[in-house]
């Protein structure tokens, strides 16, 4: 079983798009540890609705925070103390079947009062899928978070690319890291089920 953890290199970044994508990719089960704010349709329900395989299961948070805001913070506000031993207690049986890991926020977001969620990679002993979205900002962003978990000797899996391409950027993130894409997805005006097929079939040899 392989353990896969989509992290980002900031928040809204498209962590969950590639989270069902993987998850169909691979007939993986999906496991979102730590859901802070928009309960009433969380990540584990958007990405149930665009996952079709009939092998994945969706495994319930540990933790479901009111309040959209970073893990510690949402806890705080909730009167909630996160332990990263909870979270790996928790760590659900797949029977075998890959497990897709969804982060919440960027890389470097606080957790608790004294751990980010790169420490919460290492806890849980998985390889990480880095999202990367262009924007003004974005170069700095995805190489700061590649040399965090470097030095961290955190096994990175590639990078996705999300939204319109910058080929400059890309170009230069490549070159300058050495790290591998994993693939590229597009702004797409409807996200469904057809359209995260269509992502899997084209992604799933960089994963079997």
């Amino acid at each position: 079983m392989k353990k896969i953890f989509v992290t980002g290199i900031d928040t809204n970044i498209g962590k969950t798009v590639v989270s069902a994508i993987l998850t169909e990719a691979l007939g993986a089960d999906y496991w979102k540890p730590i859901q802070v704010g928009n309960l009433d349709n969380t990540d584990t329900d958007f990405v149930r609705k665009l996952v079709s395989n009939p092998k994945s299961v969706f495994h319930p948070e540990v933790y479901r925070l009111t309040q959209p805001l970073s893990p510690h913070a949402a806890a705080a506000a909730d009167g909630v103390k996160i332990e990263m031993n909870d979270i790996k207690r928790s760590m659900p049986l797949t029977d075998g079947r890959d497990l897709i890991i969804e982060g919440a926020g960027g890389t470097m977001s606080p957790v608790n009062d004294s751990l980010v969620m790169l420490d919460l990679i290492r806890l849980l002993d998985a390889e990480a899928v880095i999202v990367s979205k262009h924007y003004l900002g974005s170069i700095n962003h995805t190489l700061l978070t590649i040399d965090a978990m470097r030095r961290q000797h955190l096994p990175i899996v590639g990078v996705f690319f999300n939204g319109r391409p910058v080929q400059s950027s890309v170009d230069f993130i490549l070159r300058y890291s050495g790290i591998k894409p994993l693939g590229f997805i597009n702004e797409e005006k409807t996200l469904d089920r057809e359209v995260v097929r269509k992502y899997a079939q084209m992604f799933r040899k960089e994963f079997l």
